[in-house]
Protein backbone atom coordinates (compact mmCIF):
# COMPACT_ATOMS: atom_id res chain seq x y z
CA UNK A 1 0.00 0.00 0.00
CA UNK A 2 1.67 3.28 -0.65
CA UNK A 3 2.04 6.13 1.83
CA UNK A 4 -0.67 8.62 1.54
CA UNK A 5 -0.34 12.36 2.24
CA UNK A 6 -1.56 12.23 5.92
CA UNK A 7 1.10 9.16 6.65
CA UNK A 8 3.86 11.17 4.63
CA UNK A 9 4.01 15.30 4.82
CA UNK A 10 4.65 15.18 1.34
CA UNK A 11 2.54 18.49 0.69
CA UNK A 12 4.52 21.36 2.68
CA UNK A 13 4.62 22.51 6.24
CA UNK A 14 6.51 22.67 9.17
CA UNK A 15 6.27 18.84 9.22
CA UNK A 16 7.91 18.27 5.89
CA UNK A 17 10.84 20.16 6.89
CA UNK A 18 11.40 18.04 10.03
CA UNK A 19 10.87 14.92 8.34
CA UNK A 20 13.31 15.50 5.47
CA UNK A 21 15.90 16.92 8.13
CA UNK A 22 15.41 13.48 10.05
CA UNK A 23 14.81 11.34 7.31
CA UNK A 24 18.44 12.44 5.56
CA UNK A 25 20.22 12.50 8.63
CA UNK A 26 19.09 8.87 9.39
CA UNK A 27 20.28 7.55 5.99
CA UNK A 28 23.41 9.24 5.19
CA UNK A 29 25.70 7.13 5.73
CA UNK A 30 24.30 4.80 3.12
CA UNK A 31 23.03 7.52 1.07
CA UNK A 32 25.70 7.58 -1.78
CA UNK A 33 25.56 3.29 -2.20
CA UNK A 34 21.49 3.76 -2.07
CA UNK A 35 21.95 6.05 -4.78
CA UNK A 36 24.00 3.99 -7.21
CA UNK A 37 22.11 0.90 -6.60
CA UNK A 38 18.57 2.27 -6.99
CA UNK A 39 19.51 4.59 -10.24
CA UNK A 40 21.50 1.54 -12.12
CA UNK A 41 24.71 4.12 -11.77
CA UNK A 42 22.86 6.41 -14.50
CA UNK A 43 22.75 9.32 -11.68
CA UNK A 44 26.49 9.53 -12.04
CA UNK A 45 26.31 10.05 -15.63
CA UNK A 46 23.17 12.38 -15.46
CA UNK A 47 25.39 14.66 -13.09
CA UNK A 48 28.00 15.33 -15.17
CA UNK A 49 25.94 15.66 -18.36
CA UNK A 50 24.31 18.56 -16.14
CA UNK A 51 27.57 19.68 -15.20
CA UNK A 52 28.63 20.01 -18.63
CA UNK A 53 25.69 22.80 -19.38
CA UNK A 54 26.81 24.93 -16.26
CA UNK A 55 28.64 27.20 -18.55
CA UNK A 56 31.73 27.16 -15.97
CA UNK A 57 33.91 27.16 -18.95
CA UNK A 58 33.20 31.18 -18.59
CA UNK A 59 34.98 31.24 -15.65
CA UNK A 60 36.76 28.12 -14.40
CA UNK A 61 37.96 30.08 -11.24
CA UNK A 62 34.92 30.99 -9.77
CA UNK A 63 32.64 30.24 -7.18
CA UNK A 64 29.68 27.87 -7.79
CA UNK A 65 26.59 26.62 -5.01
CA UNK A 66 25.97 22.89 -4.99
CA UNK A 67 22.76 23.74 -3.11
CA UNK A 68 20.67 20.95 -1.30
CA UNK A 69 23.80 19.52 -1.97
CA UNK A 70 23.39 16.31 0.51
CA UNK A 71 27.43 14.44 0.41
CA UNK A 72 28.08 16.79 -2.26
CA UNK A 73 28.31 14.57 -5.07
CA UNK A 74 27.46 17.27 -7.79
CA UNK A 75 29.94 20.01 -6.84
CA UNK A 76 32.55 17.06 -6.71
CA UNK A 77 31.42 16.38 -10.48
CA UNK A 78 32.19 19.84 -11.23
CA UNK A 79 35.70 19.51 -8.87
CA UNK A 80 36.83 16.81 -11.36
CA UNK A 81 36.85 18.91 -14.12
CA UNK A 82 39.84 19.08 -16.17
CA UNK A 83 40.60 23.18 -16.29
CA UNK A 84 38.52 23.79 -13.02
CA UNK A 85 40.05 26.04 -10.50
CA UNK A 86 37.48 27.74 -8.70
CA UNK A 87 35.66 26.33 -5.56
CA UNK A 88 32.19 24.98 -4.66
CA UNK A 89 30.43 25.61 -1.93
CA UNK A 90 28.23 22.46 -0.81
CA UNK A 91 25.41 23.89 1.00
CA UNK A 92 22.39 21.47 2.67
CA UNK A 93 20.30 21.83 5.93
CA UNK A 94 21.35 18.39 7.21
CA UNK A 95 24.82 18.75 8.44
CA UNK A 96 25.63 14.88 8.63
CA UNK A 97 25.30 14.71 4.99
CA UNK A 98 27.96 17.39 4.63
CA UNK A 99 30.00 15.84 6.81
CA UNK A 100 30.18 12.40 5.05
CA UNK A 101 30.69 14.04 1.40
CA UNK A 102 33.63 17.28 2.89
CA UNK A 103 36.43 14.59 1.71
CA UNK A 104 35.58 14.05 -1.82
CA UNK A 105 37.57 17.50 -2.89
CA UNK A 106 39.34 20.07 -1.63
CA UNK A 107 37.63 22.04 -3.84
CA UNK A 108 34.46 21.68 -2.06
CA UNK A 109 33.33 23.58 1.20
CA UNK A 110 30.28 22.65 3.22
CA UNK A 111 28.01 24.92 4.38
CA UNK A 112 25.09 24.52 7.02
CA UNK A 113 22.11 26.46 5.28
CA UNK A 114 18.57 26.81 5.03
CA UNK A 115 17.71 26.81 1.15
CA UNK A 116 15.04 29.40 1.88
CA UNK A 117 17.49 31.87 3.79
CA UNK A 118 20.92 31.41 2.52
CA UNK A 119 23.42 33.49 4.40
CA UNK A 120 25.00 34.36 0.99
CA UNK A 121 25.68 37.87 -0.35
CA UNK A 122 22.99 38.81 -3.51
CA UNK A 123 24.99 37.89 -6.82
CA UNK A 124 27.98 35.82 -5.11
CA UNK A 125 27.56 32.82 -7.33
CA UNK A 126 29.01 31.77 -10.83
CA UNK A 127 26.59 28.83 -11.32
CA UNK A 128 24.70 27.00 -8.98
CA UNK A 129 23.28 23.21 -9.36
CA UNK A 130 20.43 21.09 -7.58
CA UNK A 131 20.52 17.37 -7.64
CA UNK A 132 17.28 15.83 -6.32
CA UNK A 133 16.58 18.67 -4.05
CA UNK A 134 13.94 21.27 -5.39
CA UNK A 135 11.46 18.46 -4.85
CA UNK A 136 12.08 18.45 -0.80
CA UNK A 137 12.12 22.34 -0.38
CA UNK A 138 8.99 23.28 1.82
CA UNK A 139 8.28 26.17 -0.47
CA UNK A 140 9.82 25.80 -4.07
CA UNK A 141 9.09 29.14 -5.13
CA UNK A 142 10.89 30.83 -2.62
CA UNK A 143 13.87 28.26 -2.76
CA UNK A 144 14.56 29.38 -6.43
CA UNK A 145 13.42 33.10 -5.53
CA UNK A 146 16.42 32.21 -3.49
CA UNK A 147 18.69 30.70 -6.11
CA UNK A 148 17.98 33.39 -8.19
CA UNK A 149 18.85 36.51 -5.28
CA UNK A 150 22.68 34.90 -5.23
CA UNK A 151 23.48 34.38 -8.84
CA UNK A 152 24.71 36.61 -10.29
CA UNK A 153 23.23 38.14 -13.76
CA UNK A 154 23.39 35.69 -17.23
CA UNK A 155 25.13 32.91 -14.45
CA UNK A 156 23.02 29.48 -15.17
CA UNK A 157 21.20 26.84 -12.59
CA UNK A 158 21.37 23.62 -13.43
CA UNK A 159 18.63 21.29 -11.87
CA UNK A 160 18.20 17.68 -12.07
CA UNK A 161 15.22 16.10 -10.14
CA UNK A 162 12.71 12.99 -10.69
CA UNK A 163 9.93 12.84 -13.29
CA UNK A 164 7.36 10.43 -14.39
CA UNK A 165 7.33 9.05 -17.74
CA UNK A 166 4.52 10.16 -20.02
CA UNK A 167 4.56 6.92 -22.06
CA UNK A 168 1.73 3.98 -20.80
CA UNK A 169 4.07 0.99 -20.57
CA UNK A 170 7.27 2.80 -19.20
CA UNK A 171 4.60 4.58 -16.85
CA UNK A 172 3.17 1.07 -15.40
CA UNK A 173 6.96 -0.35 -14.93
CA UNK A 174 8.33 3.02 -13.99
CA UNK A 175 5.23 2.93 -11.19
CA UNK A 176 5.98 -0.37 -9.99
CA UNK A 177 9.51 -0.11 -9.34
CA UNK A 178 9.31 3.04 -7.96
CA UNK A 179 7.06 2.46 -5.65
CA UNK A 180 7.44 -1.41 -5.05
CA UNK A 181 11.02 -2.45 -5.75
CA UNK A 182 13.03 0.61 -4.70
CA UNK A 183 11.26 1.15 -1.42
CA UNK A 184 11.76 -2.27 -0.60
CA UNK A 185 15.62 -2.25 -1.50
CA UNK A 186 16.12 0.74 0.48
CA UNK A 187 15.00 -0.50 3.87
CA UNK A 188 16.85 -3.29 3.29
CA UNK A 189 20.14 -1.45 2.99
CA UNK A 190 18.96 1.82 4.88
CA UNK A 191 17.12 0.05 7.53
CA UNK A 192 14.97 3.21 7.53
CA UNK A 193 11.17 2.61 6.99
CA UNK A 194 10.21 5.65 5.23
CA UNK A 195 12.87 6.74 3.56
CA UNK A 196 12.66 5.25 0.15
CA UNK A 197 8.67 5.65 0.24
CA UNK A 198 9.27 9.71 0.62
CA UNK A 199 11.45 9.56 -3.10
CA UNK A 200 8.13 8.26 -4.70
CA UNK A 201 5.43 10.11 -2.87
CA UNK A 202 6.96 13.69 -2.62
CA UNK A 203 7.67 12.86 -7.02
CA UNK A 204 3.44 11.89 -7.01
CA UNK A 205 2.61 15.36 -5.78
CA UNK A 206 5.73 17.89 -7.28
CA UNK A 207 5.12 19.59 -10.99
CA UNK A 208 5.94 17.90 -13.88
CA UNK A 209 9.24 19.74 -16.17
CA UNK A 210 6.84 22.16 -18.21
CA UNK A 211 5.33 23.38 -14.64
CA UNK A 212 8.71 23.74 -13.22
CA UNK A 213 10.12 25.54 -15.87
CA UNK A 214 7.55 28.21 -15.77
CA UNK A 215 8.10 28.47 -11.97
CA UNK A 216 11.58 29.03 -13.04
CA UNK A 217 11.00 31.90 -14.92
CA UNK A 218 8.96 33.22 -12.61
CA UNK A 219 11.90 33.10 -10.35
CA UNK A 220 14.13 35.48 -13.14
CA UNK A 221 15.50 32.67 -15.14
CA UNK A 222 15.56 33.26 -18.78
CA UNK A 223 16.09 30.87 -21.77
CA UNK A 224 14.68 27.62 -19.39
CA UNK A 225 14.65 24.52 -21.03
CA UNK A 226 14.60 20.94 -20.33
CA UNK A 227 15.17 17.23 -21.17
CA UNK A 228 14.00 14.19 -20.35
CA UNK A 229 16.15 11.18 -19.62
CA UNK A 230 15.38 7.17 -19.72
CA UNK A 231 11.83 8.43 -21.43
CA UNK A 232 11.32 11.01 -18.61
CA UNK A 233 11.90 9.38 -15.22
CA UNK A 234 14.68 11.94 -14.70
CA UNK A 235 14.21 15.68 -16.03
CA UNK A 236 17.20 18.60 -16.09
CA UNK A 237 16.72 21.99 -16.10
CA UNK A 238 18.87 24.78 -17.88
CA UNK A 239 18.07 28.39 -16.81
CA UNK A 240 19.71 31.37 -17.16
CA UNK A 241 19.61 34.05 -14.23
CA UNK A 242 18.26 37.28 -15.92
CA UNK A 243 20.46 40.45 -16.91
CA UNK A 244 19.56 43.49 -14.45
CA UNK A 245 16.61 45.12 -15.65
CA UNK A 246 15.39 42.38 -17.80
CA UNK A 247 12.36 40.72 -17.51
CA UNK A 248 11.78 37.03 -18.53
CA UNK A 249 9.83 36.69 -21.54
CA UNK A 250 6.33 36.01 -20.89
CA UNK A 251 4.67 33.03 -22.31
CA UNK A 252 0.93 31.99 -23.02
CA UNK A 253 0.13 30.52 -19.80
CA UNK A 254 -2.43 27.59 -21.41
CA UNK A 255 -0.22 26.71 -24.40
CA UNK A 256 3.29 27.12 -22.71
CA UNK A 257 6.06 24.95 -24.52
CA UNK A 258 9.40 24.91 -23.22
CA UNK A 259 12.36 23.66 -25.55
CA UNK A 260 14.07 20.88 -25.45
CA UNK A 261 17.76 22.00 -24.41
CA UNK A 262 20.18 22.41 -27.25
CA UNK A 263 23.78 22.23 -26.98
CA UNK A 264 25.66 24.77 -25.43
CA UNK A 265 26.66 27.55 -27.99
CA UNK A 266 28.29 29.47 -25.82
Amino acid sequence: MLASDRQLPVSGGPEKRAYVRSVFSAIAPTYDRLNRIISFRFDQGWRRYAVARLGWERNPGGIYLDLCAGTMDFGATLARRAGFRGRIIGADFVARMLELGRDKSPRLVPVNADALDLPFPDQAFEGAMIGWGVRNLVDLDAGLGEVARVLKPEARLVVLEMAVPRQPLLRAVYQFYFHHVMPWIGRVVSKHRTAYSWLPESTRVFPGPAELSRRMEAQGFTDVCYELFMGGVCAMHVGTKAATGKKPRERDIVTQHFRKCEPDER
